[in-house]
Order: C-alpha cells, then structure tokens, then sequence
C-alpha cells in the first residue's frame, strides 16, 4: 500500500510539474505571440512612415511644379494682355485710316467730279470759251492775266487730283500694313492662349495629384496612428501575461534551479524526429501552387517567408505533427493565421487564410498533413495566396525567421 501510495504521490507531483511546464509554455507562447505581432507592427509603422515621406515629398514636388505652372501662366497672360493692348491701339489706328482714307475719298470725288463738270462745259463750248474769256480782256496786261488764270486752273486740278490720289494710296497702303500687323497680333494671341490654356490644364491635374497625395497622406498618417495604437495595447497586453504568470514562471524556474525534474514537452503526438535541421522534417503545407515569393521580394528586402500562389479556399495542411499555440483572424498583418509549435524548436506560420475557415484551436494536437484551415487574401495582402512561415526560437520576427526549404 505504501508504494502504491509513494507512486501515486510520484504521480501528482510529475502531473503538477507538467501542468507548470505546460502553463509556462502556454504564457511563453502567449507572449511570444503578443511580442511578434508587435514586431510586425513596428515594421508595418516603419514601413508606413517610410510610405508618408514619400507621399510628402511627391508632394512637395507636385505642389513646387503647380508654382512653376502658375508662373508661367501668369507670363503668358501678361504677355497675352500686352498684345490685346498692341491690338486695340491697332484696332484704333485701322479706324483712323479708314476715317482718313473715307475722307480722302470723299474729297477725291468731289474734286474728279468737279473736274469732269468743268470739262464737259468746256467741250460742250468748245474752245470759243477760253477764246471768249481772253478775247474779254481790255488789255495786254488783263490778257496775260487770264491766261494765266485759265492756265493755274488747269495745272491746280491736275496737281490736285494727283495729290487726292496719291494720298488715298498711302492711306489704303498703311491700313493694309496695319491689317496685316493685327492678324500676325491675333495669331501671336491665339498661339499664347493655345500654350496658357495648356498650362491650366496641366495646372488642373496637378492640384488633383496633389490633393489625391493629400488623401494618401492622410490615410498612411491614419494607418500610422493606428499601428500606434495597435503597438500600445499590444505592449499592455505582453505586461499583463507577465505579471498573471509570474508566479508559475518564478515557481518552475525554482523548481529547475533546486534541481527538480521535470518536462517542457507538450508535443506528446509530434509522430517525427525534429532535431531541428536535416531534411524532410516538413511537407508543404500546400498539395499545389508554385512558390511566387522566395525569401526575398524582387526588390532586394527580406521576406521572410515562402509565398505559395493558389486561388482562395485552397486547403492548407500542417507541415509536420505539433500544437497550435494561436490562431486569429486579423484584418490587418497576417489577417487569418494558425501558428503550429514542433518538436526541435520550429514554429510554423499560415497566414493570410480565408476569414473564418480556421479549422483547429489553440492547444489543439495536430498531425502533420492535417487540414488546418483555407487559403485567402486576408490581413496586408495582395492577391489570393498562402504565406509560409518558419521560426526558430526565440520566434521574433526581425531575427528567427528561416527559409522553409531548409527542412523539406
């Protein structure tokens, strides 16, 4: 009886250490977890700052490009108002010629028809009329008198009518310089206005850039304040599984420091040698699907991870045997995400499943090529597709993430 009663005791004091083992693992988790998820806030805020100052200084450019605009619509609209300026003093100076050259006309006609007058009286009278008027005269002197008279007036409407003549080409002359100086100002006008009017619409499009940056900016500033606000209640959350395990973590650490036995293995069905290096230690958690994204993105920074292109809904299996430690489904970072602890140390990471389709709890033993949920979009994602994950302890994500490859 008293060894019955020894192994019983034996039995409860390895249960209670295991229930602390299990307890520890499950507050290590919870902050491993809750201290991941800030880390990637913080890339997420790094990233979205970096994002804003891009924003501001595209900007910035766009706003001092709409100044310059601005500057040269103003030159051209001083210089197009100068030449409304050029073609209203045109437009005077054509009117005071027409008036001119209507003048000119109007005394040009009197004058031929003046002249005409006087030479059909003469040619009615025939000669005997200029005879008649000098054969008048009483004497020599009275004589050569009127025939100079007759002589200046012949001469005098001659002169005259050349002059009229001569001053209505002038006229018609300079009103056609002046015509031609108008149009050349019109089409300069019209070549300034073509330029002015491009340069508004220009203009246009940058005041809606801007204001479409303006709106960037303010989104990727709320996107910040948000990861702000996400990395503080986080940060409360990590205080609070520390102080509410304090006393499990402070009574097994002196348990291991007296020397006590115990085990930390919740991963009583792991069914596979996880030494935590070698090969074939994990499938893919996909059946299909081509790696899209390698540990790298295309531009040079790290990934972290495998991405596996598939439509949504695709099934997603675990990778080996192991223990969910978390599951969530997120509308931001990894949206819709399991994490599987291994044996060996490996922790492996699904996100970005289908909201809702998560399949297996925490603490839940899972066995390896178990459905565990669908692929999706979900989280900060682009595209229907499954993101792979392996970490190594600590599990942080700046420093453990490994490539998957490394254990197929």
């Amino acid at each position: 009886m008293k060894k019955i009663g020894f192994r019983i005791i034996g039995i409860v004091i390895i249960s209670i250490f295991l229930l602390q083992s299990s307890v520890l693992f499950a507050a290590n988790a919870a902050e491993d977890k809750l201290k991941n998820e800030q880390s990637e806030i913080n890339q997420d805020k790094k990233e979205a700052e970096k994002d804003l100052k891009e924003v501001q200084a595209k900007k910035s450019e766009t706003v001092k490009q709409v100044e310059e605009i601005s500057t040269q619509i103003s030159e051209y609209q001083s210089q197009i108002d100068e030449l409304d300026g050029k073609i209203a003093e045109m437009n005077a100076k054509i009117e005071e010629s027409e008036k001119k050259l209507k003048e000119a006309e109007e005394d040009y006609s009197k004058q031929e028809d003046l002249l005409n007058k006087r030479l059909v009286a003469t040619y009615e009278a025939g000669e005997t009329s200029y005879l008649d008027f000098l054969l008048s005269s009483e004497s020599i002197t009275d004589l050569i008198s009127n025939y100079f008279l007759v002589t200046e007036v012949a001469t005098s409407d001659t002169e005259l009518l050349e002059k009229i003549q001569k001053q209505k080409e002038e006229i018609e002359q300079a009103k056609t310089t002046l015509e031609n100086s108008k149009k050349e100002l019109a089409t300069s006008k019209a070549s300034k206005q073509s330029v002015s009017t491009q340069l508004q619409t220009a203009k246009k499009e940058k005041n809606q850039q801007v204001a479409k940056l303006s709106e960037d900016e303010k989104q990727i500033q709320d996107q910040i304040d948000e990861l702000q606000a996400a990395s503080a209640k986080i940060e409360k959350e990590i205080k609070a599984a520390q102080a509410r395990y304090a006393a499990q973590i402070a009574a097994l650490n002196n348990n291991k420091n007296n020397g006590s036995s115990n085990s930390s293995n919740s991963n009583n069905n792991s069914g596979g040698n996880y030494n935590g290096g070698g090969k074939g230690i994990l499938q893919r958690p996909v059946s299909s699907g081509n790696i899209t994204t390698y540990m790298h993105y295309s531009n040079g920074s790290y990934h972290g991870a495998l991405d596996y292109g598939v439509p949504s809904g695709t099934p997603v299996y675990a990778a080996a045997d192991g223990v969910v430690i978390t599951t969530a489904n997120l509308t931001y970072s990894y949206g819709t995400h399991v994490v599987i602890q291994h044996a060996g140390g490996l922790q492996t990471w699904y996100a970005h499943g289908t909201s809702g389709s998560i399949c297996v709890s925490p603490g839940q033993t899972v066995a390896r090529g178990q459905l565990i949920m669908k692929s999706g979009n979900s989280g900060k994602s682009f595209g229907a597709h499954l993101h792979f994950e392996v970490r190594v302890a600590p599990y942080n994500y700046n420093t453990c993430r490994v490539d998957p490859r490394n254990y197929f």
